[in-house]
């Protein structure tokens, strides 16, 4: 593959290139900013090395950096560049069958997305037209992102791409058509269509939105589920955005195709949308991907929304998967309720640009919108609020973050006492869940004076805050390990939950999650150890929590040790020999246990 891709020319497809001698080639570099070229290409080995960002590699590394493909992906590309037909065996990359399957789909959907693009000039497409002409799209914009046009007809891609080669079935599996009583008919009819592309540049499916709102469908109409199409991956846009994302360490994700295309024109050009479907878990990952987020600190996603109260819910909608992001999250609202497209219209491009500017960090914005529900005049406002308010600080998993926010929640609110703040947030839910008259009070905060009991209440609250540092051995561990009868039951809501395996790194949701299945008189509890402070810093937690676990482990084991003790003072060698040994073995394998785990309590 490599032989039949000469770098130089895969390389100069996307920057220029020149003699640097000595049979090297020298250009601007793709995957940094840099004003003097320190990117270097040496044709006769067929690798490039950036001395301004230290990556390098072969053509298929330069292809996978550049599009941000898998090794298999970015043999395909380089595979169909060259006119080389690749075969595929059983249990490798993609089976043949599904692969010929792939490729005919995407070759009929580049067919459909010319199809419809070419019938955006026809004279019924003028709604169209006059739609993006009416949200500041000129005709060349509309070019640059694909838009077209599906005529008002049942059949008209249907007999079009079948005229070319494609069969009923291709339409229909991939979504460019339905089952009709004498054959397929096109899905998308009278409407003005964008093309959805996935990472690499294929088309995969579409968004159609209705131009005459007094006809019966939903407003926006997107591709179905297809071999091609899952849309809780597609990002639109993203294949426009993949490398300004990259470069600026940014997204920005906005709600709509106008939105998208308003950003780009206005000089965001790492703004991509989901398509038909709230962001998710998947969405994520592409965007880790593209932002190379491995280090817990690279880059930022910043989020527009409709500044009207449907907008600020999807935010906090979104505020829920925030702490799957390693990167730095924020929210950007339009104080008018504009949209970037809309925004775009009425105050120019530079207006767009300052909305991303005026990003918000996402826990702060929760935070204030729930705060802004209350009126913070008066001390019964102030309390309420804070009372709304406490859940989301005491779910941010950072403890130093946690404090912070607990500090501006104090500011904002206006009480000038940061340590009534604190223990309120501490108290909040116990506050809440006052026992009935007709019952005594349950206990709701442990005695930690006894060192026992402490360790037990330092590992539900590692359970609590940083599951993920716990993993199996805490699920495995079982409710006799404790004592108290709430430190009991705390542990089996959280094995009810699915245990700290199933929470992943915890967060809000996390905590959400307990409280929605705890009873009144645990509910307290588990915000008192989401809130309250790890004995270790951040750089010590993991090796804190092996070693508070072990402790735990320690301490259980010891119980078993004595009652195996007393069972053995009890029992005569005389009366019987066979079980004398038995428990006499027991205890010695109990005892080397014991030693193991007195070394992992001391964090050795």
């Amino acid at each position: 593959m490599r032989e039949r891709s000469p770098i130089a020319d895969i390389v100069g497809e996307h920057i220029q290139l020149r003699n640097a001698g000595g049979g090297n080639l020298k250009g601007l570099c793709p995957f940094h900013d840099e004003k003097s070229p320190s990117f270097n290409v040496t044709p006769a080995r067929g690798y490039w090395y950036c001395f301004g960002c230290g990556e390098g590699g072969d053509v298929i590394t330069f292809v996978r950096r550049l599009e941000h493909l898998s090794f298999g992906e970015a043999v395909e590309r380089l595979a169909g560049r060259a006119g080389i037909h690749l075969r595929y065996e059983q249990g490798g990359y993609v089976p043949g069958r599904e692969q010929g399957e792939r490729s005919r789909l995407i070759e009929a959907h580049r067919a459909a997305a010319e199809f419809y693009a070419a019938k955006l000039s026809d004279p019924e497409a003028a709604p169209g037209r006059r739609f993006l002409s009416e949200r500041g799209f000129e005709r060349v914009d509309a070019e640059r992102f694909g838009v077209g046009y599906a005529p008002a007809e049942w059949e008209a891609l249907s007999r079009h791409l079948m005229a070319r080669g494609f069969t009923s079935a291709e339409l229909i599996k991939g979504g460019l058509a339905k089952e009709g009583r004498r054959g397929p008919i096109d899905r998308f009819r009278g409407r003005l269509v964008w093309p959805i592309r996935d990472i690499t540049g294929d088309v995969i499916g579409f968004g159609a939105r209705k131009l005459n709102d007094a006809e019966d469908g939903p407003k926006y109409l997107n591709t179905p589920e297809s071999p091609l199409y899952k849309k809780s991956e597609v990002l639109y846009g993203v294949d426009l955005a993949k490398r300004e994302i990259s470069k600026r360490s940014q997204a920005v994700i906005v709600e709509g195709y106008t939105d998208v295309m308003a950003c780009h024109l206005a000089g965001v050009p790492t703004a991509v949308a989901t398509c038909g479907t709230a962001f998710g878990a998947e969405h994520i990952k592409v965007l880790r991907r593209l932002l190379l987020d491995q280090s817990g600190s690279r880059g930022e996603v910043v989020f527009t929304f409709d500044g009207d109260a449907a907008g600020q819910k999807a935010a906090l909608r979104a505020f829920a998967d925030e702490q799957k992001f390693v990167t730095q999250t924020y929210v950007a609202v339009q104080p008018s309720g504009l949209d970037p497209c809309d925004l775009r219209v009425r105050h120019g491009d530079a207006a767009v640009r300052d909305l991303v500017a005026s990003k918000e960090p996402l826990f702060a914005f929760a935070i204030r919108s729930v705060i802004s529900r209350y009126d913070v005049s008066t001390n019964e406002g102030r309390l309420s609020a804070l009372d709304a308010a406490a859940p989301i600080v005491a779910g941010i998993k950072d403890r130093a973050l946690r404090q912070l926010y607990a500090v501006d929640l104090d500011r904002w609110l206006g009480f000038n006492n940061e340590r009534f703040v604190m223990e309120r947030i501490a108290e909040i839910v116990a506050t809440a869940a006052q026992p009935r008259q007709d019952r005594p009070a349950p206990r709701r905060v442990a005695d930690l004076t006894d060192p026992g009991v402490r360790t037990e209440a330092e590992v539900l609250k590692l359970a609590v805050q940083r599951p993920a540092l716990l993993g199996e051995r805490f699920d495995a561990i079982g409710p006799e390990a404790f004592t108290l009868p709430e430190h009991v039951a705390l542990y089996t809501l959280i094995a009810r939950a699915g245990g700290v395996v199933a929470a992943g790194e915890g967060g809000g949701a996390w905590v959400d999650r307990l409280l929605a299945d705890a009873d009144e008189g645990l509910r307290g509890m588990v915000t008192r150890l989401a809130v309250e402070e790890l004995r270790a810093d951040l750089a010590g937690e993991e090796r804190y929590a092996a070693a508070m676990l072990a402790a735990l482990e320690l301490i259980s084991l010891s119980r078993t040790i004595e009652q195996l003790k007393s069972r053995l003072e009890r029992t005569s060698p005389a009366d019987s020999q066979e079980e004398y040994n038995r428990l006499f073995a027991e205890l010695f394998d109990l005892e080397r246990q014991r030693r193991m785990l007195k070394e992992r309590a001391a964090g050795s």
